[in-house]
């Protein structure tokens, strides 16, 4: 009787330990070099980002959290995206861990101040995006799947009123970025391509829902544009 709770609760405490403390300090755990101010700021911007953005969507959507937890274990996720989720986060993975890499055996030579700077300044941009768009969107969860059981709408309001998948745009933004910022050219093969798959998640997302969601293909005749507002 007692042991989903608990099991929760275990699951919980992982996702955590995972997601605010390993993931963001990969560059430093696998170069080793605890000077490297650069990942310092990362690891402390993605914490921040982290920590706050949740707090505020919990606070705003008490339920939301619950849902996030609970990735990859909803019986009615999309097939394609069982396979796209968990392959897209193992890529953005990949660029924390190729740049540690590149840190550990100097395979790249180091940006310049300036263009670490603009990279720092997208990073910031494309997490303040994420965030806005999860604290605004109660359905904001971790897979693609129509939630019928917590009253599944379209939310247009926030970030949502320029572009449809804003939560996506903001990580792309980050992703695209974090090479420049941890002086990582080789750390742009993986983002590149997560690139590559959060654009074809966002597209095979969009017509789930234009196909599903009441009122969202009127949404997306307002708001015309996925990702990238006057591109695409």
């Amino acid at each position: 009787m007692n042991s989903q709770p608990v099991n929760l609760s275990f699951r919980l405490i992982a996702q955590l330990v995972l997601f605010v403390i390993v993931i963001p300090l990969l560059p430093l755990l696998i170069s080793g070099q605890w000077r490297w101010w650069e990942a310092w700021v990362y690891a402390l911007l993605y914490i921040l980002s982290f920590a706050v953005s949740r707090a505020l969507a919990a606070r705003r959507h008490p339920d939301i959290i619950a849902e996030r937890s609970r990735f990859m274990q909803q019986e009615n996720t999309k097939d394609w995206d069982k396979k796209l989720a968990p392959l897209a986060a193992l890529s953005s993975g990949m660029i924390l861990v190729i740049a540690g890499l590149d840190a550990l055996l100097s395979w790249s030579p180091a940006f310049s101040m300036p263009v670490k700077i603009v990279a720092l300044v997208i990073i910031l941009a494309g997490y303040a995006l994420s965030s806005y768009a999860l604290i605004k969107n109660r359905f904001f969860s971790g897979t693609v799947r129509i939630q019928s059981e917590r009253g599944h709408h379209v939310v247009s309001g926030g970030p949502y009123r320029w572009m449809r998948h804003p939560g996506y745009a903001g990580g792309l933004l980050v992703y695209l970025a974090t090479p420049f910022f941890l002086d990582s050219a080789w750390a742009l093969m993986p983002g590149t391509l997560t690139t590559l798959l959060i654009m074809l998640r966002t597209s095979l997302e969009d017509k789930t829902l234009q196909e599903e969601l009441t009122g969202y293909r009127e949404y997306a005749g307002r708001v015309r544009y996925r990702l990238l507002p006057k591109v695409w």
